[in-house]
């Protein structure tokens, strides 16, 4: 539809020679490695370091100051030993999963940047464990999900010190009098989300639109953790393909 419209086609992929790479007229290839299990989480994380490199392009082209460049390229190049320090508390992740395995349902929030986040780690933990998960915009919450709140639903709170910070707290406050659990993925050394929250997992601090790089890694191993307790099938998890061909 988009080539018979006229506009010209790029591709994300990470298979050299896959069906989308055919059909574009250009693009950029992923190289992620083999990708084993169908619920992609590697390829997911460079498919957005991908589309930032992408954005830093074009605002070089606009607006974008050298010295933003240079700060932001910098930024990038810390991801790497920032999302294996996210990596070295698996174990406490892992306890974290093990504590909240048995809610049926669950809930993440996120603002800005972070709502997609939350919409991924739902999925994830729908995909992979067939528990319930519903992503839903922070902003949003009074239009329906406070009213699921209650002891055996946990919240997972996607709350960096960005620009979203204060109203993720108030957030976080109106789940906690209504006695919800809260799992707050948040910056580290941040003491107000420590004192509020009954669970904490904490990623460095980075510049406000790459902390879903990070923030993303933690959704993804409380899933695999869940999935795990749950005796799943995680790289084939039921019902799904790797590669959709029917609408």
């Amino acid at each position: 539809e988009a080539r018979r419209k006229g506009a010209r086609l790029l591709g994300i992929v990470n298979v050299v020679g896959s069906s989308i790479s055919r059909e574009t007229e250009a693009g950029v290839y992923n190289h992620a490695g083999p990708e084993i299990g169908v619920a992609s989480t590697k390829i997911f994380i460079s498919q957005l370091t991908i589309l930032t490199l992408m954005a830093l392009l074009l605002g070089r082209h606009q607006k974008l100051s050298l010295t933003e460049g240079v700060e932001a390229i910098h930024a990038m190049s810390a991801l790497p030993d920032q999302v294996r320090k996210v990596l070295y508390q698996d174990n406490h992740i892992q306890a974290i999963a093990e504590k909240y395995v048995h809610c049926s349902n669950w809930l993440f929030l996120g603002r800005k940047y972070q709502y997609p986040i939350a919409l991924e780690g739902a999925l994830k933990l729908k995909e992979i464990s067939y528990i319930h998960a519903e992503g839903y915009a922070a902003g949003e919450m009074k239009h329906g999900p406070i009213a699921l709140i209650n002891p055996e639903m946990p919240t997972v709170a996607v709350v960096p010190k960005d620009s979203m910070y204060e109203k993720m707290i108030s957030n976080i406050q109106e789940i906690k009098s209504r006695r919800g659990p809260v799992i707050a993925i948040a910056t580290e050394g941040d003491e107000k989300v420590k004192e509020m929250a009954d669970e904490v997992i904490e990623v460095p601090a980075t510049l406000e639109y790459l902390y879903p790089i990070l923030t993303v890694v933690p959704c993804q191993l409380l899933a695999y953790h869940c999935a795990r307790f749950l005796n799943r099938d995680i790289d084939k998890p039921r019902n799904l393909a790797k590669s959709v061909t029917v609408e």
